[in-house]
């Protein structure tokens, strides 16, 4: 069954600009000086609830670089510059653990960049040896241990490395096999080469395979990213991304290597993202939420089929009951009452691991209410509504008072069809689906605050 709906005359009206909310507070909020008490005591918490673990790692470098990107990257062809950053990693990853605790269960693994991939085999199975020597990994291949993978630095070798140390997830990054398209973001990515990598990662038994695509790149046409996702559903990948590109150059120096005038038109723009949507509909993916598809037994549609997905700094997930401690430069930690933010670059990264301290440069404290914020938020994103009387239950709050001037607010996209008020709650519409940003941000407290660093929502 059909569980979004496209309407261009709503999308129109409330495409606006707002957070992405792989968090609440979202990292805007994040104070500068942040107290390493605060990270130490939040630490301590973590210890007692004695909750699982989700681990990210932040491989930064990059042989080319790719002009859309805004991530936190290094672009170097010297393989060797990895070396020291390296020893600072392992010096963080024996910090990290003996903050947090090494019989700690690690449910979750993901490997993020820049391109993990970067490093050698022999570096990737040094890596993987030194977190399973500090923390405490599920057997059998039962963990939910992903990497990023950029098919351009993944050959056999390096598949079945991965394979071999643990990975049993991948996400590839495709973007588009245009091949005007890849010139103009200077990623030239062959067809073949990136499907010879799918078939090699099912040939080695990756149980769960996602693609990234980014729909807006320069010299995009409704036509030529048609084919696009025709191929890659022919394939037929667990999961699916199709990302807004966010054009914003005077934010992301890279961004400046594109022409404003390749751009497709605001229109052309729509359209591939609704042709988009329809193909993968009718190819039986579930449209998850935000820009992500799945299969309708893959884990996510399982999960939140039962009410049961999360969301945190590395996308959708199964496994929100895990504090995630994020390592390397610029990554970002998640905990119960507090995210915190390592430093951004490979210099102050190494400077602060050589003196063996934490490199935290920024975080939050969350208060009651952003606590509170973050769970309605997190069901409106992940489940698609909320239930008055489990908010009411966990806070001991009266939903419509707590809330009486968002559900003002939201009578307008009530008015719309986006979501439907029932008497035990609200559920966001299949027409409001792609617009789900926008229905959280009327319960973010800080969304009257400046929003030009954020893209538009669709």
């Amino acid at each position: 069954m059909k569980n979004i709906y496209w309407n261009e005359n709503l999308i129109r009206k409330y495409d606006l600009q707002g957070p992405r909310y792989t968090s609440y507070p979202t990292a805007v909020e994040f104070q500068n000086d942040f107290p390493i008490g605060a990270v130490r005591e939040a630490a301590d918490a973590s210890r007692a609830a004695n909750r699982s673990l989700s681990l990210y790692l932040h491989i930064p470098f990059c042989a080319r670089l790719c002009y859309y990107c805004a991530c936190n990257k290094i672009i170097t062809k010297r393989r060797e510059k990895a070396i020291p950053y390296l020893d600072a990693l392992y010096r963080e990853i024996a910090l990290q653990s003996e903050l947090f605790g090494a019989d700690r269960l690690v449910e979750q693994l993901h490997w993020g960049g820049g391109t993990p991939t970067f490093l050698a085999p022999q570096q990737m199975r040094d890596l993987m040896n030194a977190l399973r020597t500090h923390f405490r990994f599920m057997e059998n291949d039962q963990g939910d241990y992903s990497i990023e993978i950029d098919p351009r630095e993944a050959d056999d070798e390096t598949l079945t490395t991965l394979r071999e140390i643990g990975f049993n997830r991948i996400s590839l990054g495709v973007q588009d096999f245009n091949p005007a398209v890849q010139k103009a973001v200077n990623r030239i990515q062959s067809e073949e080469l990136t499907l010879g990598v799918l078939r090699k990662a099912r040939e080695l038994g990756f149980r769960s395979i996602n693609i990234d695509l980014i729909y807006g790149l320069p010299l995009q046409t409704p036509d030529s990213f048609r084919k696009t996702v025709d191929t890659i559903i022919d394939f037929a990948p667990d999961r699916l991304s199709v990302f807004n590109y966010a054009h914003m150059p005077q934010r992301f120096m890279p961004q400046r290597r594109i022409r404003d005038e390749d751009l497709p038109r605001p229109e052309d723009k729509l359209t591939i993202l609704q042709q988009s949507v329809d193909q993968l509909i009718a190819a039986d993916y579930r449209f998850i939420g935000m820009d992500h598809f799945a299969k309708p037994g893959d884990e996510l549609s399982v999960a939140q089929e039962k009410g049961e997905l999360h969301r945190n700094f590395q996308g959708y997930t199964t496994h929100g009951d895990c504090d995630l401690i994020a390592m390397g430069a610029s990554s970002i930690s998640m905990l119960d009452r507090c995210y915190y933010q390592n430093c951004y670059d490979q210099e102050s990264y190494e400077a602060a691991m050589a003196e063996n301290r934490l490199p935290v440069i920024k975080g939050v404290q969350l208060n009651d209410d952003d606590v509170i914020r973050r769970k309605v938020i997190v069901e409106l994103i992940c489940n698609f509504k909320i239930e008055y009387r489990r908010i009411e239950a966990l806070f001991n709050i009266d939903f419509a008072h707590y809330f009486r001037g968002e559900l003002s607010i939201l009578q307008d996209m009530a008015e719309d069809g986006l979501i439907t008020f029932t008497r035990d709650g609200m559920h966001v519409n299949p027409t409001g689906r792609l617009l789900i940003r926008g229905v959280c941000k009327v319960f973010d407290r800080y969304r009257t605050q400046a929003q030009q660093g954020f893209s538009r929502i669709i």
